[in-house]
């Protein structure tokens, strides 16, 4: 008898495990992902499909590779490219989910990198630290790994090492612009130094992404004194009478200088995230540095991860990247201006 109620309670506690554990992995409001984002986007545009992530047979990807080691945490990369071998080196682009600086997964943009690469291009997307694991800037310095470890594997996949660039949507996208901009500033590639492999890259894409977090209005949905803490703050550290400094320094458009590469800019309707942009074309358009603005009417955010708004934010990025890294087999044109 006690032998059948041990067995009884054993399995009776199994199953009370296993239901947490069920529990636990629905339990995730905070999860950004294409699946989490049709839910709350659907009921309002009920014509909306999740990009599909199958990998055609035109494509060949590279998984799960590792690009940096922090502490015991492999950050991973997976890549795609062009199942036939190119007649040239492919230029590269390096992808950062959105998810709020504190969640998203780089599935996310799986289906704008195999679309790329069905297009010519090497397309990596990356995972990076989140704000629940180490602070800003730590995701920058991820992000120029992931970067300078596509520039050092560029011969053994085809690669051109001098056509790299980088891109993001929603807070990968701020974070994109902000490694972007940020070459040669050694406070945000502790990684670089003499005789590293460079971290520049030579273009941007900043889907959606915040540009200025100091504005009054940028500050009334990043700095909202309900959330405690906001995504924003959660990342910074502080708030920003806390850390007004912080909160600056993470503003893409106050590194804009002579060195900074050419940006195209995909906004969507909501205006919210396209807080500081005019600011950072204007200090573009002054030094000369090619700038595009490609909008999407009637989006939501999060648009990029669905069909049938994916083909477009496509389009605008080979579009923008055959002007700005033009290929041996491209005829160069003039670099967009606006």
């Amino acid at each position: 008898m006690n032998r059948t109620w041990r067995r009884m309670a054993a399995m009776a506690m199994a199953m009370a495990m296993a239901a947490v554990g069920s529990a636990r992995a629905q339990a995730a409001p905070d999860a950004y992902t294409a699946e989490t984002t049709y839910a709350k986007l659907a009921p309002r545009y009920p014509f909306i499909r999740i990009a599909g992530r199958a990998v055609p047979a035109t494509v060949r990807a590279v998984t799960d590779v590792t690009y940096v080691r922090r502490g015991a945490h492999d950050l991973q990369l997976d890549l795609y490219l062009p199942a036939a071998r190119a007649a040239a080196p492919l230029p590269a682009v390096v992808f950062v989910h959105g998810g709020g600086w504190r969640t998203g997964v780089r599935a996310n943009f799986a289906p704008m990198a195999i679309r790329l690469a069905e297009r010519g291009y090497a397309a990596a997307t990356i995972s990076y630290r989140l704000s629940g694991e180490a602070p800003y800037p730590a995701a920058v310095h991820d992000v120029k790994a992931a970067v300078r470890w596509v520039r050092a594997h560029a011969g053994a996949y085809g690669i051109d090492p001098g056509r790299i660039a980088v891109a993001g949507g929603s807070a990968g996208g701020q974070i994109a612009a902000l490694a972007g901009a940020t070459d040669g500033e050694p406070r945000f590639d502790p990684d670089g130094g003499p005789g590293a492999v460079p971290s520049s890259v030579q273009a941007i894409v900043n889907i959606d992404g915040l540009s200025d977090f100091t504005s009054e209005e940028a500050r009334r949905h990043e700095d909202d004194p309900a959330k405690q803490p906001s995504a924003a703050g959660a990342w910074f550290g502080g708030r920003y009478a806390d850390k007004p400094d912080v909160w600056r320094d993470a503003s893409p458009v106050f590194h804009v200088g002579p060195a900074t590469p050419p940006i195209l800019f995909i906004g969507s309707a909501q205006r919210r995230f396209s807080l500081g942009r005019e600011d950072m074309v204007a200090r573009l358009a002054a030094l000369g540095i090619p700038a595009r603005v490609v909008l999407i009417p009637d989006t939501p955010h999060s648009f990029w991860l669905f069909d049938p708004w994916l083909a477009p934010t496509v389009d605008a990025t080979d579009d923008f990247l055959r002007a700005v890294m033009p290929r041996r087999t491209d005829r160069p044109g003039s670099p967009p201006a606006g």
